[in-house]
C-alpha cells in the first residue's frame, strides 16, 4: 500500500489486503520467515530489465542491473536499490548465525545477506526468496508508479 505525501514522496505501508492475497507459499516465506526450495522460486533465473519490490507493500527492493547468478538457485543481488526499505537483523535460527533480510515497511522476510558475493561489486550476496517479490518490468515501470527507478537502466529515456 502506497500513499504520497506533501513533497510527493511516496511512502509504503504493510498492507492487510495484499496479505489476505498472497499464496500459501507466499505466506510461509514472507510471514513465517520460510525459504522455499532452491531453482524453484519465480524469479532465480529471471534476466529481464526491471526492479523486484516487495510483495506486501510494494517497496522497491532490488534492481535487475544489481542480480547476479550465484549458482544457489535464489535470486541474488549485489546491493538493494534502496538502502532505506531494506532492514537487517541476526538471524541464529538452523544453529548458525546470519543475517536475515527484511522489508523495511512491509515487515516481510525476504531472505539473508552473505558476505560471499562479487568483490568487485562490493562482495554482498542479498540471498533473496522469489516468493517474497514483485517483478515490475522496465517497460511497466512509470505506469506501475516506479518511474524515479528508470534512470537505474541508462539510456535516451533515462
Amino acid at each position: 500500500m502506497t500513499d504520497s505525501t506533501p513533497a510527493g514522496r511516496v511512502t509504503y505501508h504493510r498492507n492487510p489486503t495484499a496479505i489476505d492475497a498472497l499464496s500459501p507459499e507466499q505466506y510461509r516465506v514472507t510471514q513465517r520467515d520460510g525459504t522455499e526450495r532452491p531453482f524453484t522460486g519465480q524469479y532465480w533465473d529471471n534476466h529481464e530489465p526491471g526492479i523486484y519490490v516487495d510483495v506486501v507493500s510494494g517497496e522497491p527492493l532490488f534492481a535487475s542491473v544489481d542480480k547476479f547468478d550465484s549458482g544457489s538457485g535464489w535470486p541474488s543481488f549485489t546491493r538493494p536499490v534502496d538502502a532505506g526499505n531494506v532492514v537487517e537483523k541476526r538471524d541464529l535460527s538452523h544453529l548458525m548465525l546470519r543475517t536475515e533480510v527484511r522489508s523495511a515497511h512491509g515487515d516481510s522476510h525476504l531472505g539473508h545477506v552473505f558476505t560471499d558475493g562479487p568483490r568487485d561489486r562490493g562482495g554482498l550476496r542479498y540471498c533473496i526468496n522469489s516468493a517474497s517479490l514483485r517483478f515490475v518490468h522496465l517497460d511497466d515501470l512509470e505506469a506501475q508508479g516506479y518511474g524515479a527507478y528508470r534512470a537505474l537502466f541508462g539510456g535516451p529515456d533515462s
